[in-house]
């Protein structure tokens, strides 16, 4: 499994086009095949902080979304509008729930 974590900072003036351009991007990225999980949230120690949390099934599906033209499209939107570069951070796991858990 994939997980991929990311926040971008939130501009006053852009914030709800901003929150906009996440879910939908998590709306459409759920879509894809490989994605087992893709949600945005506001962060609630910091409400300007967009956090994106992600989980797909192998390489080749996050692979494939990053090849998605939308995918670009949405970066490069949310670069303009965030005061600062959005940050992402890509990690290979295992679900060990099971084992942790009985």
């Amino acid at each position: 499994m994939i997980l991929i974590t990311g926040h971008v900072i939130l501009a006053p003036e852009h914030r709800e086009r901003m929150i906009a351009l996440g879910a939908e991007h998590s709306a459409r990225s759920r879509g894809e095949a490989g994605c087992l999980a893709h949600n945005c949230h506001i962060d609630v120690e910091n409400p300007d902080r967009l956090v994106f949390v992600e989980e797909w099934a192998d390489m080749a599906a996050v692979r494939a979304h990053f090849a998605v033209p939308a995918s670009a499209v949405f970066v490069a939107k949310m670069r303009a509008l965030s005061p600062q570069p959005p940050v992402m951070r890509i990690f290979s796991g295992e679900d060990i729930t099971a084992k942790l858990m009985g």
